[in-house]
């Protein structure tokens, strides 16, 4: 069986090694207009050394934006400042896609151009705050998008998704899980639709398959990948019929030929293996670890064939060279929660560097 340290053909890219740096929420998009900065570039060009470095998530639209200080890739800047972060990785060897993200419900209008309002598969809350630049604030109700408007979604994540592949990306991950919009669309109790969108879970899987194929045919299906977290409840969602719910997506998302599935574990181990057997390219797993982070024990699970590659998240803030020190067994820094994710979201300018922490 294969190694974390072997290589791996992924689309039409061959990775130098099986470990993935997992998508991470940065809100530290302080250039012109939402756009990265030239810390951005070495931030991620410092973790080039991950056989794929997935991006935090980028909105595909204005109104797709959930917190302050995220990039988007839907301007011409945006595009300019983001070639120099894919630039900045191909020099050091790095393979790089970027996760469109757009966060639905998850948000607040005073994030959000004059006039827009989050938007969602359907008018139900989510239960909690979101962080803004005013302080701590309620979820909304989200405008129920019509049909029309969904159709004008999956187009503005077609034209994200040309703009990423124009910026130098070597592809691009579509983000269905943690509770935003795909996942929002997948969840019963956030799409109580009645109509073509909505109900069964056939139907309910609709947007995402109709989202993943647009994309695939604009850009390819071999740059494409598909993010999922059956199971996790993050952001208020509910999925009582999780095997159900996925089982119909991936069986649908298959023939596509697409370039990797992507999977935030939850609690259910068997449904993953499920997943794993009823998925035909790369299998990405971003593993289920209660109340610790993502470690080197994980690697195991390439070896015994649960995932092609491993995505760690912490573990890859607070060690860039992780490949290297996973290799060697350590010595690891300890990731910070407070330094590495700016748990507040007023965007902490200490990336981490090669230096011990």
């Amino acid at each position: 069986m294969p190694t974390a340290f072997d290589s791996h053909q992924l689309g039409g890219k061959r990775l130098a090694n099986r470990i993935a740096m997992a998508p991470m929420t940065r809100s530290r998009a302080y250039g012109p207009g939402a756009s990265p900065t030239p810390l951005t570039a070495e931030y991620y060009a410092q973790r080039a050394g991950a056989g794929l470095i997935v991006t935090e998530g980028t909105q595909p639209s204005p109104v797709g934006q959930g917190y302050p200080d995220t990039p988007g890739l839907h301007t011409a800047g945006q595009i300019a400042a983001w070639r120099t972060v894919t630039d900045a990785v191909h020099q050091a060897d790095g393979v790089i896609y970027a996760q469109l993200l757009h966060t639905g419900r998850i948000g607040h209008p005073s994030l959000l151009p004059a006039g827009l309002h989050p938007v969602a598969p359907s008018a139900v809350a989510a239960r909690g705050q979101v962080f803004t630049h005013d302080g701590p604030q309620d979820f909304v109700t989200p405008k129920q998008l019509t049909g029309p408007e969904i159709g004008r979604t999956i187009d503005d994540y077609v034209a994200a998704a040309r703009n990423a592949m124009a910026a130098g990306f070597d592809g691009v991950e579509l983000h269905g899980g943690n509770g935003y919009l795909i996942h929002q669309f997948l969840a019963p109790n956030t799409n109580r639709r009645t109509d073509s969108w909505g109900g069964s879970a056939q139907r309910r899987v609709s947007f995402a398959v109709e989202l993943a194929t647009a994309v695939a045919d604009a850009i390819g299906a071999e740059n494409l990948g598909f993010r999922i977290s059956p199971g996790v409840p993050n952001n208020d969602i509910t999925e009582d019929d999780a095997e159900a719910t996925y089982g119909a997506l991936v069986e649908r998302l298959a023939p596509l030929g697409l370039s990797y599935l992507h999977l935030m574990e939850g609690p259910d181990r068997d449904l993953t293996i499920r997943l794993r057997k009823q998925w035909p390219s790369t299998f990405i797993l971003n593993p289920h670890t209660p109340a610790e982070r993502t470690g080197p024990d994980a690697l195991g699970l390439i070896s015994d064939g649960t995932a092609d590659l491993i995505a760690f998240g912490a573990l890859f803030l607070a060690n860039p060279d992780l490949p290297t020190r996973l290799a060697a067994e350590g010595p690891y820094n300890r990731p910070d929660q407070a330094t590495f994710y700016g748990g507040d979201h007023r965007g902490y300018t200490d990336y981490p560097t090669l230096a011990d922490h």
